[in-house]
């Protein structure tokens, strides 16, 4: 799916990491919760609170979950799961493009 449609999109930012990480949360019609946004090319470490699939539009990078020891390369078109109550190191290779999906 390229869009959603009929959503509400809360009008002030997610920024995070000094401005390295921008997202928008969009609210779907069901009461679905997703963030759209983009990570520019940086190192960094994400915790979550309720489980995550990250989708990547468009972009590089490479994850370590928690847990993990090697880390796998994912670019645009592929997608991650992150478990709740965790954590996922990302290093981002070239702006990133991503929808968050929660729960």
């Amino acid at each position: 799916m390229s869009q959603f449609d009929q959503v509400s999109v809360l009008k002030k930012a997610n920024v995070y990491f000094d401005g390295k990480c921008v997202s928008h949360t969009v609210l779907l019609a069901d009461g679905t919760r997703k963030s759209i946004g983009v990570i520019l090319p940086s190192k960094l470490t994400f915790t979550t609170g309720a489980p995550e699939i990250m989708e990547l539009i468009e972009g590089r990078c490479r994850v370590t979950l928690k847990g993990e020891s090697a880390a796998k390369d994912y670019a645009g078109g592929q997608s991650f799961s992150v478990a709740g109550d965790s954590s996922f190191d990302i290093e981002v290779l070239e702006p990133l493009h991503y929808v968050c999906h929660f729960g």
